[in-house]
């Protein structure tokens, strides 16, 4: 595809022709790359969920950091330490992604910091125990690989390529959270009330984190149309109740749901009704963790300055030296 028109001549015709192609990429399921034409509305879209999305990788560092140094075990610690270090790397694998439409890495970043950014609602709970470790993993990473696995093949290049090796990893730190469940559900009688206590507390928030339902999500259809997301919001929830079940089963561990219930004649799971109250609570920032989580990244921000400004001023006499070097 084409670069847009550098003159004003015949600007209107030759963007319509150009919409007309970016709509015939889209629609035989090809790829959008940085240097292709695309509309504004698209571009503007995939920033913000592509900075979103990076945003969650760095702020979900902190609920399983605090953990890293009250591991029960060398084994765990080197364990957790290795996920988190993934999640740093998955924030810079999206960072680059959406640096590609034309924002900065600082300009995303200060929008965080400001408060003027989103990201996962589920970050903003807090991790009181062990068995918490098992819970984001196994709820948490398993409702993000249901999420982002047909993200794999978003329109738009960039994106889709960083999300093949996010979701590797990611499959991995969902059976990790298995695996720290199932510890604890063969354990002894408060091990296992643990474990059942951190799911009880994590489920519902699991639940929202596909976002609100598809007739009150006013992004959903148009990325859907753009084939950023493949899935409904309310697709990816069903899809991933109808894989928690029988892997619950396996734990032996109950989802705090009373109305769950299979629908033989619709194909498909009957759930209570989502608290989206709470959903939007968090969401605007009244969360029981929100401003922790601000300061926290605030302050390592900050405290990072120094880094960021040597590496600056390394890269600048490299490149000194490089012209003299020309010259």
């Amino acid at each position: 595809m084409t670069a847009a028109p550098a003159t004003a001549d015949g600007a209107a015709t030759e963007e319509a022709e150009l919409q007309i192609e970016f709509d015939a990429l889209i629609a035989a399921d090809q790829r959008i790359e940085p240097r292709d034409w695309m509309p504004e509305a698209y571009r503007r879209t995939l920033i913000r969920q592509i900075s979103q999305h990076a945003h969650s990788e760095i702020i979900g560092m902190q609920p399983e950091g605090t953990w890293i140094t009250r591991a029960p075990s060398l084994k765990r610690k080197a364990i957790l330490m290795a996920k988190v270090q993934d999640e740093a790397g998955h924030g810079l694998y999206l960072y680059s992604a959406a640096q590609t439409l034309g924002i900065t890495r600082e300009e995303m970043t200060q929008q965080l910091i400001d408060g003027k950014a989103k990201y996962s609602s589920i970050f903003n709970y807090p991790t009181p125990t062990w068995a918490d470790m098992g819970a984001i993993g196994w709820l948490v990473d398993g409702a993000a690989i249901c999420n982002q696995v047909p993200l794999c093949r978003a329109s738009y290049g960039p994106y889709g390529r960083a999300m093949v090796r996010i979701c590797k990893e990611e499959s991995f730190h969902q059976r990790q959270g298995f695996e720290i469940l199932l510890a604890h559900m063969n354990g002894t009688e408060a091990q296992r009330a643990m474990a059942q206590e951190s799911v009880d507390r994590w489920y519902w928030p699991a639940l929202m984190m596909f976002g609100p339902p598809d007739d009150a999500s006013p992004n959903s259809a148009q990325s859907m149309a753009w084939k950023i997301k493949r899935f409904s919001n309310d697709e990816l929830r069903q899809r991933f109740v109808g894989m928690l079940v029988p892997q619950a089963e396996a734990l032996g561990v109950t989802l705090p749901d009373p109305g769950l219930a299979w629908n033989e004649a619709e194909g498909r799971y009957d759930m209570s009704e989502i608290d989206w109250t709470e959903f939007h609570e968090v969401l605007a920032g009244r969360g029981p963790m929100n401003a922790e989580r601000l300061r926290a990244r605030r302050e390592a921000h900050e405290s990072g300055a120094w880094v960021r400004e040597a590496a600056a001023e390394y890269a600048r006499k490299q490149a000194l030296r490089s012209e003299r070097a020309v010259a």
